[in-house]
Parts: structure tokens; C-alpha cells; sequence
């Protein structure tokens, strides 16, 4: 048996740091070392006792989470769990915490939540299993793939699923799409309110239009939709003008929206016309949809392990026969532009 996963808990709310050493602890295979107030207490904390793994507050006294997360990251990087607020502002620094090298983000409950941090414990398993290798902060970033000037797009549409790690990963692939990428659509799990925030990121950073996807949008070539975190999956519907579907429907595979869910509609709507990728996550989700869209036709693409920081989604894809080739990170963005280019003698 493995030893338990070994934890700091940081918030400056007395009451916030009991809820989660709490959940934590409910957990047979999680062991709450000790708790911090703010940075200063985190710091000599971390020295003292060498936790696997930290969960850290966005908004503290004395230094905020970011800063410290950077100086952590800088000075002895291991994982870190980030715990914010739901709202936009909480939003866009948890998404600076998770390129900065966060390994995972949770939203702190609302009043009354019946399973507050329901995934916690698992989030902090899987970051004392990573084999992730944590770099400094501020080390040197490949620059954004530049334009693809003849890329002549075919009629595929493309889905692509992820889960812990996936902002990162999202980034890279996406960066290396040009204006006129084929109509792309994501599942990428996330707690409601991150993922507005993180389509608005990927539309700075990307040439494409990434949007978090609404009900009826129709899908389009330069365009990318990702799954709005909440109360609904993402499915693709209607195969004479494709568009976006927003779906009541209870959880698949703990998830909502699910990567399934986004990656049946896919192979039942474009079967051969289609590309499926899975990428670094926790768990199974994505993985029979994946084979399904293998199936049907479609090209089928998984991250590899070396490259995920959680090797779950993609390894069980690969497992079941679902996955065609798996590739590093940084490979996949270029070999999804392969598939799916027209052929020089016509559209596909």
C-alpha cells in the first residue's frame, strides 16, 4: 500500500482551512501534516515538514497566492492545488496559477453546498503520484507556432477532451492552429465560472475565435467552442449544418459536462469526418467515447505519457484500443493541422 499523501493546507480563513483539512481527512489515504495562515506561515511550514503536496488559497494577507505560487514554483517546485473563489476575478488568477505551474484548481463552496471539495482528495492523490517535472517559473516558453499561411482547412471537425493539466495543454495545441483552423470543439473540466474565463485567455492567445460555446452555435471554420463548466454537456447535433448543443443530463464519469458525452455526439454525427484527441486528465472520462469515434471512422490522437501531468484519460484511451497514435505535447497541435488540411486535389 502506498503511503498516504502527505498535505499543507493554506488559507487565511481559520473556518476554510477546517472544511478542507476535514474533507481531507476523511480520506484514509490523505494525511493533513499541518495548516498555514498566509505565505510567511506556508513557507516555514513547507521547510518544516516537506509535504507532498500544498493547497493554496488565491487571496491571503501579506502575499497573495500567486506571488507565492511563482516563488514556490522558483525555489522548490512540487504540486500545488489551487482554492478560489467562483467568480470571474477568482477565475483569472486561478488561470494565471495554472500556467504558472498549479497542478489542479477546486472553487471554494458556496453556503450550504452539500459535498463541498467533493474531489479533493482525489485532486491531491493524483498530485502526490505525479510524475510530473516541476520547472521554475519564468523559465523560457516556446514561442506561439506562427501562422500557417497555406493551410488550406478540409471538412473534419475536431474534439478534444482534457482534465488536469489541460490548460497548459490546450495552450500549446491551440497556439500552433492558424486563423482558419477547422471548427474545433473542446470539453476541458473545470468548475462553472473558469471556463468563460479560460475561452477569453485561449482568444488572446490564439488566432482562431475561441468562445465558451452557447446553445445553437453553429460550427464554423476559425472557429474553437469550449464546453461551459456547470449544469450541462456539450454535444454537437445536426449533421447538415453542425452546431453546438447545450444538454441537461446527469454526470458522466463524475463530470459535467463530460468528455463522453462531447465525444459520442461526435462519432455518431461525423463518423470519418472527424478527428478525436484526449489529453492529460484524471481518470477514465473521454476514453469509450474516443473508441466510439475510433469506430465510426475518425482519426484518433492521445497525449503521451511523458508529457501529461496526470497520464489517466489519455492511458486508459490508449488501453482500451481507442487511441490511433499517441504523441508529445508539443507534436499534437502539428499533426492535427496534417489530418485535417484539405488534400492538395480537392477538399477531403
Amino acid at each position: 500500500m502506498n503511503a498516504a499523501a502527505r498535505v499543507l493546507v493554506v488559507d487565511d480563513s481559520p473556518t476554510m482551512r477546517g472544511l478542507i483539512t476535514a474533507v481531507l481527512r476523511s480520506d484514509p489515504e490523505v494525511n493533513v501534516v499541518g495548516q498555514a495562515g498566509d505565505a510567511l506561515e506556508a513557507r516555514a511550514a513547507i521547510k518544516a515538514l516537506n509535504p507532498d503536496v500544498v493547497t493554496l488559497d488565491i487571496e491571503m494577507p501579506n502575499m497573495n497566492g500567486l506571488d507565492f505560487l511563482e516563488k514556490i514554483m522558483t525555489l522548490r517546485p512540487m504540486p500545488v492545488i489551487m482554492v478560489s473563489t467562483m467568480t470571474h476575478r477568482g477565475a483569472d488568477a486561478t488561470l494565471a496559477a495554472l500556467e504558472i505551474g498549479a497542478f489542479d484548481c477546486v472553487g471554494k463552496p458556496s453556503p450550504g453546498e452539500p459535498h463541498p471539495f467533493g474531489d479533493l482528495a482525489e485532486k491531491v492523490k493524483a498530485a502526490a503520484r505525479s510524475q510530473r517535472q516541476y520547472v521554475k517559473a519564468g523559465a523560457e516558453r516556446a514561442p506561439p507556432a506562427p501562422a500557417v499561411a497555406d493551410f488550406r482547412v478540409g471538412r473534419k471537425i475536431v474534439a478534444i477532451g482534457s482534465s488536469t493539466g489541460g490548460v497548459e495543454a490546450l495552450i500549446n495545441v491551440l497556439q500552433k492552429f492558424p486563423a482558419n483552423c477547422p471548427p474545433t470543439v473542446i470539453t476541458q473540466h473545470m468548475p462553472p465560472t473558469f471556463t468563460r474565463s479560460f475561452a477569453e485567455r485561449l482568444n488572446r492567445l490564439c488566432a482562431p475565435v475561441v468562445e465558451e460555446a452557447t446553445d445553437g452555435a453553429r460550427l464554423a471554420i476559425g472557429k474553437i467552442y469550449l464546453a461551459p463548466g456547470g449544469e450541462r454537456h456539450l454535444r454537437v447535433a445536426n449533421a447538415s449544418a453542425p452546431h453546438c448543443r447545450l444538454v441537461e443530463g446527469a454526470p458522466v464519469n463524475g463530470h459535467r459536462p463530460s468528455v463522453d458525452v462531447l465525444f459520442d455526439s461526435v462519432a455518431e454525427l461525423a463518423g470519418r469526418n472527424a478527428v478525436g484527441v484526449i489529453l492529460t486528465g484524471m481518470g477514465r472520462d473521454g476514453a469509450a467515447g474516443l473508441l466510439k469515434m475510433r469506430h465510426a471512422g475518425a482519426r484518433t490522437i492521445g497525449q503521451n505519457e511523458k508529457t501529461c501531468v496526470v497520464y489517466g484519460m489519455p492511458r486508459v484511451a490508449h488501453e482500451l484500443g481507442a487511441v490511433e497514435n499517441q504523441f508529445p505535447l508539443n507534436a499534437i497541435g502539428e499533426e492535427i493541422l496534417k489530418i485535417t488540411a484539405a488534400r492538395k486535389e480537392g477538399s477531403e
